[in-house]
Order: structure tokens, then sequence, then C-alpha cells
């Protein structure tokens, strides 16, 4: 038997990683694109609004909106840029960074949970496959 593409069985999974991460995040108070926010402003702790829309892959205009969102819930600040007054920069908050790390683990128990099926060397290469299958290749 010839094996399934490759796109049909990881969006499979993506629907799965995502119908049990939705719960999980909305416990939290997030969105998913809430936590991709969160979660990108901690690996570049001062990013602007355009920058971290292009680096997550969501619409600049719709940003805002969610960034208000964040920003009301104590999340994040925005503030002029110093480099350029008409750009934003985004920073999370203590309350911010709090928030991700609860979240952050409980996504990580449910993955422990969707891994267990794989023996541990299985688990091992497919995490460290899959951030090199992932990198966007320089064109």
């Amino acid at each position: 038997m010839e094996r399934e593409d490759l796109g049909a069985l990881l969006a499979r999974l993506i629907r799965r990683i995502m119908e049990a991460e939705r719960p999980l995040l909305e416990a939290h108070g997030l969105s998913m694109w809430g936590y991709s926010v969160l979660t990108r402003l901690a690996d570049r702790p001062m990013e602007t609004q355009q920058a971290l829309a292009k680096s997550i892959g969501y619409d600049k205009s719709r940003l805002i909106a969610l960034l208000d969102d964040l920003e009301r819930d104590g999340l994040l600040t925005r503030q002029p840029d110093p480099s350029d007054r008409r750009a934003r920069t985004v920073t999370l908050t203590a309350a911010g960074k709090s928030r991700l790390r609860a979240a952050k683990a409980d996504i990580r128990a449910m993955e422990e949970d969707l891994l267990a099926p794989l023996t541990p060397t299985e688990r091992r290469h497919l995490l460290t496959a899959l951030p090199r299958l992932a990198q966007t290749p320089d064109h």
C-alpha cells in the first residue's frame, strides 16, 4: 500500500492539535492568534507591530484589534518606536509572560499525551526533524 501524502497527514495532525489546544488556550483567556503573539514576543521582546504581523503570518490590518485586546488584558504594552515615531513597538508585560508560561505548560502536557504512542527514539527524531522542516528556505 502506498503511503499517504505528507500534506494530508500533516493537515489531519494540525487539526487534531488545534482542536486539543483551543480549550486549553480559552481556559487561559487566549485565542490561538493571541498565543502566537505572546510566543513571538517572548522570543523577541520588542517587536514593531508590522514585523510582528509578518513574523506570525497575520494580516497587519487585523493585528491592531488583537493587540488592543491583549493590551486591555494587561499582557503587552505598545510604545512609539524611538527610531520611527510612526511605528509602535510591542512588549510583553510580566502578566503576559506569566499567562504564556501557564498556557505553554498545559500545551506541553497535551503534547506529551499526543506523543505517547511513539517510542522515546521516535519522539526524539520527530522533535528534531520538525523544526528543520519548518524552516523557511533562503531564496
